[in-house]
């Protein structure tokens, strides 16, 4: 992805960045030596090879490697052959060349001595730290996914290209080595572990070990792809549990590695992957075909967490929880991460995409399937029951997804992506939850009980192979007898999503479908999509009861449906379509009156979306931002957490919006104060043991919505838990569930020494969400002097995995904006060093210039970028520049309309 922002460029052919396919790797073994206290590693690859096409070179990925001579030998030919040459190229690949020719149809074993260095950059395998009595240890794992197997050892670094793999670690004897597989052997080094015969590069391994080494052998895997293969070596604590797996009978083991001054924290992680490894096994009827399934907390860490077949990866904040003092939000994270990962030894795993444009098929099932269908209708772990998982889903995945969406510069669920710059930035919203939205419309369409069936004959014909989109298709089609693969082809290959247009006619309603853009209406040439649209319309029978019609779909333009518009009505029942309704004024209205009603025929999934699609329309300039707000002010007496969130969520982006209008501002914060102080006046500070979900859920909400719309007796209460804490040093009064706002509160309305206290609880935070917390408050500061502190703490002390979370603190607020932007803009050299290799190189891009809103500030970026190199983020630099232009239009389309609402209500 190249200058300037906006579609990657298709300059070079798909065949530039991928390896040939004369040869295939059927196996490799691969020894690894760790070195902790030098931090380095050295290895040795044997890979036995399937040569399909006569060839005198071989080419595979190797990058940031030191590589020895490579050597082959060719059963055919009966010769062992060293390299005659060797060539590097730009796409991290390396050719070797030998004098004879390897015959088609021959096997042959290439190997090859390589050494690295283990550095903190999260990608290939590379180093860890933590703290023991006061000093820093270090521990080593690997982050393979999507292209980083090559930054570790020479290999065929593409999911198509599965192997099997024999790896053997070579690490100080008293460290814990853990792989894929489990160890069949582990042996203190002793000098008769060294063969005779061996090649010199495998032998230097074993030539300067002594009695403080030992060798751990680990069982053969199943065929897989190179970027789930995963070993770690360290001083690791773990606990333990077992399950019986429902089909194989089998008992599997499961652990869950940390340091030991953590993995106490552990324990929930590891009982959600217990409680959901078997009900996989059984919805899907396809055995879990590995020994064992581990996981390893990962004290630095890139992405949130990492399917790695039988060793789970993942950050602290996805797998750590504090037993005796966790948030509710904490908790619903760990357990929809470990769940998610856990789906993905099938989806992934098992069954894998056939390049990275199919990425959804990984991550679109396994956020599908691991956060809403297993939790929702399957999961045994009692902390499920209460938490409203599939209408949670409509903000968290759905509304997330569709804002992205929204954009021109958005992309296609099944996306072009040549070379690893590409990869790299289509692990977002689209792949992951827009993939799993259109998942569970299809599914809701067919039926769930349906959609599993195909889903179990899709991993079924698909096992340990590649797959493509057709092939999830045809599995769902042969077991509902539909026609997915048209039915579904525009979902997937398109981008975009549309917008139904619903007038009344005598005999019904007409239903016109086009591309929905945050923009406005779309141009002919961003409108020639005709998607199937599942209109799921919800009315009333003669008894006033609700009647569901699935059946009906907009297939064209325009349609007419019959229908008795004197009855209340809705479409898109359950928020479960992948796109926004837009009604007349007359209809909303009436549609809003049905939704405020105590028993009224819309679900709580109805008044989700219904918030949320008001909200979008209105920024689309398709409706009245006033009748948005009107909508909102009508569900004052709404009861569920969940629509009071979209609420939340929807103001507070109004506010982010209009942040350079003070008079707006306060008159939403006043909109805010008066919907949310008197649910806190109702809930009050305190959180009992009897309390529901729901309720804590609410509480959290409110009190976080009333103090940052700046109610006093909130705000003083808060200060005043806060100040007990830096008086005593007793964190009592700060409610697990309430430590972020508390934080963010002490220290944008406090000072120096509740700033020095924040900074405190960072370094010295029990709990990976107490240090998140203290971290987001960092940048909450109003004060210049304080907001250039954090932006020193982030170029000096901050972890690499930590950097985002100072971002988002200070993107957050409007005091810290401009400071966040320029201080991007000076120091762009050394954070693109720092963070080139990973995916928060894009978040930072989006996070320092993605809440700005004036036609300068667009100049601006533009004329900074013009002379970078913004291959790695270009997608979301355009995503930027498309959200600005939309905040303008929206500023100068809704600010007089939002004067005269508020006018119009004080006058109430």
């Amino acid at each position: 992805m190249a200058t300037p922002p906006g579609p990657p460029a298709a300059s070079k052919s798909n065949d530039e960045y991928r390896l040939p396919t004369d040869v295939k790797p059927l196996h490799y073994d691969v020894t690894i030596k760790t070195d902790l206290e030098k931090l380095e590693f050295e290895g040795f690859v044997n890979i036995s090879l399937d040569i399909r096409r006569e060839t005198s070179s071989i080419t595979l990925n190797a990058t940031a490697l030191e590589l020895g001579k490579a050597s082959i030998y060719s059963d055919a030919l009966k010769v062992e052959q060293e390299q005659s040459g060797q060539t590097l190229s730009n796409a991290q690949r390396v050719t070797y060349l030998f004098p004879k020719a390897l015959p088609a149809g021959s096997l042959a074993q290439m190997k090859i001595g390589f050494s690295g260095k283990l550095v903190g950059s999260m990608t290939g395998y590379y180093k860890s730290l933590y703290e023991v009595d006061g000093k820093k240890k270090a521990y080593a794992l690997t982050q393979f996914e999507p292209t980083d197997a090559r930054r570790t050892f020479p290999c065929w670094d593409e999911p198509l290209l599965k192997a099997t793999f024999a790896i053997t670690m070579i690490s100080r004897a008293d460290t814990v080595n853990l792989s894929n597989m489990p160890a069949i052997s582990e042996e203190v080094y002793s000098p008769a572990a060294a063969k005779p015969n061996e090649h010199p590069d495998l032998a230097k391994l074993y030539s300067s070990l002594d009695n403080t080494w030992k060798i751990t052998q680990f069982q053969t895997t199943p065929p897989m792809s190179t970027y789930i293969v995963a070993f770690a070596n360290g001083h690791f604590a773990h606990l333990e549990k077992s399950v019986t797996m429902p089909l194989s009978g089998k008992t599997i083991p499961l652990k869950i590695y940390a340091t030991a001054d953590v993995v106490h924290q552990a324990q929930f992680a590891l009982d959600v992957k217990a409680s959901v490894l078997p009900l996989y096994e059984k919805i899907f009827d396809v055995e879990y075909p590995l020994p064992k399934l581990d996981t390893l907390v990962a004290t630095d860490f890139d992405a949130g967490a990492m399917e790695n077949w039988g060793l789970i990866t993942g950050r602290t904040n996805a797998l750590l929880l504090d037993p005796q003092k966790a948030d509710l939000d904490a908790k619903k994270w760990v357990a929809a991460v470990q769940s998610h990962e856990v789906a993905h030894m099938w989806f992934g795993n098992i069954t894998t995409m056939e390049w990275w444009n199919y990425l959804y098929l990984n991550e679109g099932f396994a956020t599908l399937m691991g956060e809403v269908i297993i939790a929702d209708k399957y999961a045994s772990f009692k902390e499920y029951s209460e938490w409203k998982v599939d209408s949670e889903f409509i903000t968290n995945h759905l509304n997330r997804a569709l804002s992205l969406d929204s954009k021109l510069s958005s992309h296609p669920i099944e996306v072009d992506c040549p070379d690893a710059n590409h990869i790299n930035q289509i692990f977002d919203s689209l792949s992951y939850s827009k993939a799993a939205s259109v998942l569970r419309m299809l599914s809701n369409y067919v039926g769930e009980e349906l959609f599993l069936k195909g889903v179990s004959i899709y991993l079924k014909k698909k096992l340990y192979a590649n797959s493509v989109t057709k092939d999830l298709w045809e599995g769902i089609g042969a077991a509902t007898g539909k026609d997915i693969i048209n039915f579904m082809d525009n979902w997937i290959t398109k981008i975009g999503f549309p917008v139904l247009t619903v007038t009344e006619t005598p005999t019904g309603i007409a239903v016109r479908q086009d591309r929905f853009l945050e923009t406005g209406h779309a141009e002919p040439k961003d409108n020639e999509t005709i998607w199937n649209v599942p209109l799921s319309i919800v009315t009333v029978d003669k008894d006033g009861k609700p009647v569901l019609n699935k059946e009906a779909v907009l297939g064209a333009r325009e349609q007419t449906f019959e229908l008795d518009t004197s009855k209340p009505f809705k479409l898109n029942a359950g928020t479960v379509g992948v796109y926004r309704v837009l009604y007349t004024p007359e209809r909303l209205s009436k549609i809003a009156e049905e939704a405020s009603k105590e028993n009224g025929i819309f679900s709580l999934n109805d008044r989700v979306g219904l918030v949320h699609d008001a909200m979008a329309l209105s920024k689309a300039g398709l409706a009245k931002l006033s009748s948005a707000l009107t909508l909102i002010d009508g569900l004052k007496n709404e009861k569920e957490y969940l629509v009071w969130s979209g609420i939340s969520e929807s103001l507070s982006g109004l506010v982010s919006i209009w942040w350079e209008h003070p008079q707006i501002v306060d008159q939403l914060n006043a909109l805010r104060r008066a919907l949310f102080v008197p649910l806190v006046e109702k809930l009050g500070f305190e959180y009992l043991a009897t309390d529901s979900v729901d309720t804590s859920l609410l509480r959290t909400c409110a009190i976080s919505q009333a103090a940052a719309a700046k109610d006093e007796g909130v705000i003083k209460e808060l200060q005043s838990r806060f100040a007990h804490f830096m008086k005593t040093g007793d964190d009592s009064r700060i409610p697990a569930d309430l430590q972020r706002v508390i934080f963010t509160v002490a220290v944008r309305h406090g000072g120096k020494a509740e700033f020095d206290v924040a900074i405190n609880i960072h370094d010295n935070a029990k709990t990976p969400t107490e240090r998140i917390a203290a971290m987001q408050a960092l940048g909450s500061a109003e004060d210049p002097e304080l907001l250039k502190e954090t932006l020193k703490f982030i170029s000096t002390k901050a972890r690499d995995q930590d950097v985002v979370y100072f971002f988002r603190g200070l993107s957050g607020n409007p005091k810290a904006r401009r400071l966040l932007a320029q201080y991007f803009k000076e120091e762009y050299d050394t954070l693109y060093k720092r963070f080139e290799s990973t995916f928060t190189l894009k978040s930072l891009v989006e996070l320092s210039m993605g809440t700005l809103s004036t036609e300068k500030d667009r100049v601006d970026i533009v004329e900074f970028f013009q002379d970078k190199d913004t291959s790695k983020y270009n997608q979301g630099l355009a995503q930027v520049l498309d959200g600005i232009r939309a905040r303008i239009a929206y500023i100068e389309r809704s600010t007089s309309d939002l004067t005269a609402w508020f006018e119009a209500r004080s006058k109430l």
